[in-house]
C-alpha cells in the first residue's frame, strides 16, 4: 500500500488515465492499474472532483455509470458548440469518414459493430469524432456486455446539411451496381442475406470505395 507522500503521484496518474479514457473507468480498475489501495484511489478521485469544482475549472470529474470520467463544464457549452461548428468537415481523414459513414447508417452501433464493418480497430477514430462533436454516446447495449452505443449529433446534421437522419442519401446512390449495393447493405446490417457470389473481402473493398 502506498503512503501519504505518494498521494500526489497517484493523483497525477489518475488525471492522466482519465484524460485518455473516453468512457467511465471504475475506481477498482484504476486502483488495479496503479497498484494502489481501492479506498485510496476512490478518495483521490473524490478529492480531484471536489478540487475541480472549487477552482471552477473548465472541466469536471464526475462519477457516472459505475465509473469516473472527465467532462467539459456545462457553463462553457455555448463556446464549445461555436468552436465545433467552426471546424471544416472536409479536413476529416479517410478513416474518420469511413467510421462516420458506418455510424450514420448503422446507429445506434457499438465499437465492435463499427470494427466489424471496417475490419480494423476504430477506437481512436471514434474518440476523435466525439471530440469534433460529430458523434455522441446514445446509451448502452445490455446484450453486448453493456457496451457503449454511438450515434451522430445535431452538429453532424448541421455540418452535412441534413434535417434529420432520414435525409441521409440511400446507399444505392453510392454503389455502382446491384452486387455492390447488396454487399454494402449486408455489411452495414441493413440486410442479413449476402449473395453467394460475394466474399467478405469484396464487402470490405466496397465500403472503402464508397467512402473514398
Amino acid at each position: 500500500m502506498t503512503t501519504a507522500n505518494d498521494a500526489p503521484t497517484i493523483t497525477s496518474a489518475l488525471e492522466a488515465l482519465l484524460f485518455v479514457s473516453d468512457e467511465p473507468v471504475s475506481s477498482a480498475q484504476l486502483a488495479k492499474i496503479l497498484q494502489c489501495d481501492l479506498v485510496e484511489a476512490d478518495e483521490a478521485l473524490r478529492q480531484l472532483s471536489e478540487s475541480y469544482a472549487q477552482e471552477n475549472r473548465g472541466f469536471q470529474l464526475r462519477e457516472v455509470a459505475g465509473g469516473w470520467r472527465m467532462y467539459t463544464h456545462p457553463a462553457h457549452a455555448p463556446v464549445i458548440e461555436a468552436y465545433v461548428l467552426s471546424w471544416d468537415t472536409r479536413k476529416l481523414s479517410q478513416a474518420a469518414l469511413e467510421v462516420l459513414s458506418v455510424i450514420a447508417y448503422k446507429q445506434p452501433v457499438t465499437r465492435v459493430g463499427i470494427n466489424a464493418v471496417r475490419g480494423v480497430s476504430s477506437e481512436s477514430v471514434v474518440s476523435s469524432l466525439i471530440e469534433k462533436g460529430l458523434v455522441r454516446e446514445l446509451g448502452r447495449d445490455a446484450n453486448a456486455g453493456n457496451a457503449i452505443l454511438y450515434g451522430t449529433t445535431n452538429t453532424f446534421l448541421e455540418k452535412f446539411g441534413l434535417r434529420s437522419i432520414e435525409d441521409l442519401p440511400p446507399l444505392e446512390d453510392f454503389a455502382p451496381d446491384e452486387q455492390t449495393q447488396a454487399s454494402i447493405k449486408h455489411r452495414l446490417g441493413v440486410t442479413d442475406d449476402l449473395p453467394e457470389d460475394i466474399s467478405a473481402e469484396e464487402v470490405s473493398d466496397d465500403i472503402e470505395r464508397i467512402t473514398s
